[in-house]
């Protein structure tokens, strides 16, 4: 048996996969809107001259103050619209299922009530990356780009049946319903963004997290797939995006924020050339 301490301890290094770290004061404007029904915590800039709107998706545990540095940083003519997901922060829970489709769905309804229009520049960390590589997929049409912040891409994350005991007995005890949920429906999430046709014609960056501090270790805990086939397809999913390493944790929209709204301004220029 593994005691309540070596539980603690696992439950602070497996955290490192889904990161929350604690909320840092937010200048920009929270609100609370009923969407759908349901309380969201929400910030929308929407200038009424903006050409396009950047939309901020969170990963697993992190919440809407995860990007404040990054949209301080952004140019003053572009719409914003960043959230928490039913459960997380303010917003109020929900009995939708918490699969990758209905969270791109229900943001997109947000979107519409708000009355931000495309065409969307989509910024997604971690497993909100996986959710924005699905909402381009599923709607090519309203995507001018997207910045993949150290994101999950389908198939690098097991099937939960496949996680080892230990780790699915952290994620229970210590991991909201919520949470629980989301990270449960990763690899059927994954499953939906690989059967739908590429979206490598639009402007693309990925941010990498390599740290260069030697004593970073990284962290697995037995939920990466490593098989060869999976890496070699993962490589390929993006032939055309710019690839951007970055000393930084995974939680790189706070560690180093003005590189995620470099990448954004540069997916913003190229979008706008395009048109």
């Amino acid at each position: 048996m593994v005691s309540f301490l070596k539980m603690s301890i696992l439950f602070a290094l497996f955290s490192s996969l889904f990161i929350a770290t604690p909320a840092l004061a937010t200048p920009t404007a929270v609100q609370i809107d009923t969407i759908a029904g349901h309380r969201l915590e929400t910030i929308t800039i929407n200038p009424p001259d903006a050409k396009l709107c950047v939309v901020f998706e969170n990963g697993s545990r992190a919440t809407v103050d995860s990007w404040t540095g990054v949209i301080a940083a952004l140019p003053p003519e572009v719409a914003v619209y960043a959230y928490n997901r039913p459960g997380y922060g303010s917003s109020e829970k929900t009995d939708t299922p918490r699969d990758g489709m209905t969270i791109v769905e229900e943001l997109r309804r947000g979107l519409q009530q708000k009355g931000l229009k495309p065409p969307y520049v989509l910024v997604g960390h971690s497993l909100g990356g996986l959710y924005m590589q699905l909402f381009a997929r599923r709607h090519p049409d309203e995507v001018a780009g997207m910045v993949l912040v150290d994101a999950l891409y389908p198939r690098v994350i097991k099937k939960p049946e496949n996680f080892p005991w230990w780790t699915r007995a952290v994620k229970q005890v210590f991991f909201s319903a919520t949470v629980n949920e989301e990270i449960n429906l990763i690899y059927q999430t994954g499953e939906e963004v690989a059967k739908l046709a590429s979206i490598d014609d639009k402007p693309i960056v990925q941010l990498i997290n390599r740290p260069t501090d030697p004593t970073a270790v990284a962290v697995d805990f037995g939920v990466f797939d490593h098989d060869p086939k999976t890496v070699a397809y993962v490589k390929a999913l993006y032939p055309s995006s710019k690839k951007i390493f970055v000393n930084s944790d995974h939680q790189m929209q706070k560690q180093s924020p003005v590189d995620v709204a470099d990448a954004i301004k540069t997916v913003i220029a190229s979008a706008v050339a395009r048109r």
